[in-house]
């Protein structure tokens, strides 16, 4: 009896130790908000398959796939039981990361905005941090190799002292000057955990007819990971970001052959873009399928499906997006070119609302994301 007296004694002290030095850690004496102190400590430890989710807010984590998630980059407001949870399911949460490429030349800047990360990381119990910065920089300004330097300096600060911790960066579809993001991305892949190659919003520059398109046609999508590769970056260091959500384009005229010519949005010094058209969510383009004119069609060109219906105003719409059919293959060339993992924009967009065809719809969305997916 008196060993199982000392033996109790033994974990409420190392558990009164365990908060002390979290709240030391804290520098402000937060103490861990989970039930368990031990859903405090950061995740650790490499996982064969990445699958990268981003949260926007809300409460809908809650009904996420957590069978495969390794990673949740969390852009909307910090939950800690969304912390607590993932961390149950040995998932690391993440800290979203911007700032403006003009202040990072000053590397005195770069210091305390790293600073100011890692203390909010450790703040909030996180486990590293997406750096999210999609601004135009030119190759010959001193913001391209101040960007390199900032995901080098952030990376080595959170290795140091969240141990464990994972520095990711989000980057174009395409190495090609995307939107003027002409970025050293070999430079930065090399710096960093991975990249998440945010393969989505390929039409956000249009040169050619002004015409509603694929929101990730598959070819393209591919062409440009060879292209990274080819650059010498290692397929292990590239996560690829598939779209969970379409495209809404109002047609000036829609063809019987399903040409829909769109409005012309001018974007970056191209004739057109998708800013002709509004960004659906999956979970609303599903519910306009049922009262839509064709049902979900299939692109051979693009290896999309796309859909149509008429406004109450009687002007044609086209619905471009992804469905598992489409992800699904995409999935299997993640596998194929043996890349690090896969993930979406975002989370937030299935429908998790209940109902057996709801359900269904969600579940197959979360399953086309892994290599046995459908």
């Amino acid at each position: 009896m008196e060993t199982l007296r000392g033996a109790a004694g033994v974990r409420l002290l190392l558990a009164a130790l365990f908060l002390l030095l979290q709240q030391l850690r804290l520098g402000a004496g937060i103490a861990c908000p989970c039930q368990d102190p031990a859903l405090c400590t950061p995740i650790s430890g490499t996982r064969e398959f990445e699958v990268l989710v981003f949260d926007i807010g809300g409460s809908t984590w809650r009904f996420y796939n957590w069978t495969h998630i390794t990673t949740v980059a969390t852009f909307g407001k910090y939950d800690p039981e969304l912390m607590c949870y993932a961390h149950s399911r040995g998932a690391r949460v993440v800290l979203k990361g911007d700032v403006l490429v003009t202040k990072i030349v000053d590397p005195a800047f770069r210091a305390a905005w790293i600073k100011q990360q890692v203390d909010l990381a450790k703040k909030q119990y996180m486990d590293g941090i997406n750096i999210d910065i999609e601004q135009e920089v030119a190759r010959s300004s001193p913001e391209y190799d101040a960007l390199t330097a900032l995901v080098k300096e952030t990376t080595e600060a959170f290795h140091k002292a969240i141990p464990g911790s994972q520095v990711t960066f989000d980057i174009a579809w395409s190495p090609h000057c995307i939107d003027k993001r002409c970025y050293n991305y070999t430079g930065i892949a090399e710096s960093c955990d991975f990249v998440f190659v945010m393969s989505y919003d390929e039409q956000s520059q249009v040169w050619s007819d002004c015409i509603a398109r694929a929101n990730a046609p598959y070819n393209q999508t591919i062409a440009a990971y060879e292209q990274y590769i080819r650059m010498g970056i290692d397929p292990k260091k590239i996560v690829m970001g598939v779209p969970w959500y379409g495209y809404d384009y109002t047609c000036l005229s829609l063809s019987e052959d399903h040409v829909c010519s769109i409005a012309k949005v001018p974007f970056r010094g191209a004739p057109c873009s998708d800013a002709a058209g509004r960004q659906v969510p999956y979970k609303l383009i599903m519910d306009r399928v049922d009262t839509s004119l064709s049902g979900i069609l299939w692109n051979e060109e693009y290896e999309a499906p796309y859909l149509e219906y008429k406004a109450p105003n009687g002007a044609f719409h086209q619905v471009w997006f992804d469905n598992p059919k489409s992800i699904s293959l995409k999935a299997d060339y993640v596998t194929e070119a043996g890349l690090r993992g896969i993930g979406m924009w975002n989370g937030d967009c299935l429908n998790y609302s209940g109902g057996s065809v709801a359900e269904y719809q969600t579940e197959a969305m979360w399953e086309a994301l892994t290599p046995e997916g459908p």
